[in-house]
């Protein structure tokens, strides 16, 4: 498995009162609690206008968080316990409404501004728009690149081998460069020489495309790996 490679020089930061540090954060024992929580600070201050909120529809069809939460099979209990926790906690807000014949949730952070405008939504005195055009959070994939690849998963650096993942990223997909490192991993074929001919077979044949003329046991298969690739696994 590839682990995480470290925050990027211009990574993008999401702000949280520091009386979550010190009040509430000591008092949370349930990890589940704890990421709905921090997720939905992240949601909300990627939103714009006013007021900002996030409902249970956009929750539960996030991916991010299901995946954190190891929901895939039933994503909706483990998003349910987080939510039930961090509402009776205070930390989030949960405002029902109906519309139209459905019922709506909203949830918001537990901050003075959101409480007034939680009671301006109930006495109708704020309208919230149409809720089936929430703004969903954007998701930001940012990837290691091929340099922190090698050094993590291979070894150091050397001027000849840099040459060689400059060329690699300007030719490849930053998906392909990472999906060929962990194949190489996970076989523990730890070879930029043996990553480059899984890049270069990829763009010959297609990536999973099953084209005529792949070996259909090649991608599973560690012995078939070793007898295509061998002259090609060492540096």
């Amino acid at each position: 498995m590839i682990g995480f490679n470290g925050f990027p020089a211009k990574a993008k930061y999401t702000p949280i009162p520091n009386i979550f540090f010190s009040d509430v954060l000591p008092e949370i024992d349930d990890p589940v609690e704890l990421k709905v929580t921090l997720h939905i600070f992240w949601v909300l201050y990627q939103k714009r206008g006013y007021p900002r909120f996030v409902t249970f529809d956009e929750l539960i069809s996030d991916t991010v968080l299901i995946r954190g939460l190891r929901g895939e099979d039933s994503p909706s209990s483990p998003l349910r316990q987080g939510l039930t926790k961090a509402v009776s906690r205070g930390t989030i807000l949960c405002l029902k409404l109906e519309r139209e014949g459905e019922g709506h949730e909203l949830y918001f952070v537990n901050t003075d501004a959101d409480r007034r405008a939680v009671e301006k939504i109930k006495n109708g005195e704020l309208e919230v728009g149409a809720l089936a055009k929430a703004e969903p959070c954007p998701v930001s994939q940012e990837q290691p690149n091929i340099f922190t690849l090698y050094e993590k998963n291979i070894g150091m650096l050397t001027p000849i081998i840099a040459e060689e993942l400059k060329e690699a990223e300007k030719t490849y997909p930053a998906s392909w460069i990472q999906d060929a490192f962990k194949e190489a991993v996970d076989l523990n074929i730890r070879s930029w020489r043996y990553i480059s001919r899984i890049l270069e077979r990829w763009a010959a044949e297609g990536k999973n495309d099953g084209k005529p003329g792949r070996h259909p046991n090649a991608e599973s298969d560690p012995e078939e790996y070793y007898r295509r690739y061998k002259q090609f696994l060492k540096r």
